[in-house]
């Protein structure tokens, strides 16, 4: 991702049969916006926010997790977690985190190839720039989803300095009770947007591994309205 947007969150909505989306940014008038086809990797907010996961860069480390990896068939899980958390290895503050509901996507540094099979599907993706300070929250959460990560490049010393970080990447995901628990975590932004993270456990039948609450009327309204057209 290009960490000069450090102030940058995204919504975009695609719908079943269809290729292109909609889109709600952060800093436009606060209306839904028509996004290019998201089979291609130009003229959308998310392929600006993965350049750098499809593609080598040395500002953008990450993890990638997904319950159905690109390329590995019959990986048996039983997550439903898929997303990307990034971070700028030289730079405090610069990390981002998206969360999406394609299966088989992204390919880590292979470039951008959306699955031809998901345009049927409606799918959700959200992506939030966050605080380096906000990563192990983040990791807190998904240790109790039990993600299954697909890539990892995120230098030794960073994950050593956080600790839920390091033992979601070592597969230390078992947890003592309670098992349900909450965080909050802000955007980048100076009047951050406040994201609270519900998490579930493996054997939770109800929804997505992990939940994001958002302090925004117009995401709030689209979540209620949408996110049972994609489970």
């Amino acid at each position: 991702m290009c960490f000069t947007l450090i102030l940058y969150r995204a919504m975009m909505y695609k719908a079943p049969a269809q290729n292109t989306g909609k889109a709600l940014i952060a800093g436009a008038a606060g209306a839904w916006q028509d996004t290019a086809a998201v089979t291609g990797p130009n003229g959308h907010s998310f392929a600006k926010a993965l350049e750098h996961v499809i593609a080598s860069d040395n500002t953008n480390k990450f993890i990638a997790y997904n319950n159905i990896p690109p390329d590995i068939p019959k990986v048996k899980t039983k997550s439903n977690s898929k997303g990307v958390l990034m971070m700028n290895p030289n730079a405090a503050d610069d990390a981002s985190w998206i969360v999406h509901t394609v299966p088989g996507f992204p390919k880590a540094l292979r470039g951008y190839v959306f699955p031809p099979a998901e345009i049927q599907k409606g799918h959700l993706f959200i992506c939030l720039t966050i605080k380096g300070s906000e990563i192990d929250a983040i990791a807190m959460a998904l240790r109790i989803a039990t993600p299954l990560i697909y890539h990892n490049d995120i230098p030794d010393a960073q994950i050593n300095s956080r600790p839920d970080l390091k033992k979601l990447v070592n597969g230390e995901s078992r947890l003592t009770p309670p098992l349900t628990v909450t965080r909050q975590i802000s955007t980048a932004a100076a009047a951050g947007l406040k994201v609270t993270i519900y998490s579930k456990g493996e054997k939770s039948k109800y929804g997505e591994s992990h939940v994001l609450n958002f302090r925004n009327k117009h995401l709030a309204e689209f979540c209620t309205t949408n996110i049972n057209l994609l489970s």
